[in-house]
């Protein structure tokens, strides 16, 4: 299967599981996680991060709490998008944002917000899992200026911690936005 046809049944998926109807930041939730999984393709990401980055909304998200999937149905989107790319979508769906973000760069660690276990990250799963955070973060202020009024200090603060594990196009890009 090619990343073309790959990506067009997760995206076939989502039409089903509704997400065209669901209002969302610059449209609808389906709009949004096109935009992400387009942008993370763009960052250089291979089809298991493009994979994540298009169901991170899967199992709701700490932010986003609407979800496609229960977090207990795992293997419904393992078989979808492939293991790698659910553990990722897990672990964005089960950030507890509050206790985990402020730190995550240091510690590599989030809060389980489904569980309350904590998850230790490798060193090679960390900057995805940054990657497609600030993604999803930057494209809801891009649909919705006025949240960038409201949380621009925040997440400038938030992000400038996080630089040390960001790839570098995305640094570029959160200095860009955030240093005007």
């Amino acid at each position: 299967m090619t990343s073309t046809s790959a990506v067009a049944d997760v995206r076939a998926w989502l039409r089903q599981c509704g997400t065209e109807s669901i209002e969302h930041p610059g449209g609808t939730l389906y709009a949004h996680l096109c935009r992400v999984q387009e942008r993370l393709a763009d960052l250089g990401y291979g089809l298991t991060v493009q994979s994540a980055g298009l169901t991170h909304a899967a199992y709701g998200t700490d932010g986003f709490d609407l979800a496609l999937l229960d977090w207990k149905d795992r293997a419904t989107l393992r078989a979808l998008v492939g293991e790698a790319a659910e553990k990722l979508v897990y672990r964005y769906g089960a950030c507890d944002r509050r206790r985990s973000w402020r730190g995550l760069a240091t510690t590599g660690e989030v809060v389980n917000r489904f569980t309350g276990h904590v998850i230790r990250f490798d060193a090679d799963q960390l900057t995805p899992f940054i990657d497609l955070t600030v993604v999803n973060e930057l494209d809801v202020i891009a649909q919705d200026p006025a949240l960038l009024d409201k949380y621009g200090e925040y997440l400038s603060t938030l992000f400038r911690s996080w630089t040390p594990a960001m790839s570098a196009s995305l640094v570029a890009e959160v200095r860009r936005i955030f240093d005007h």
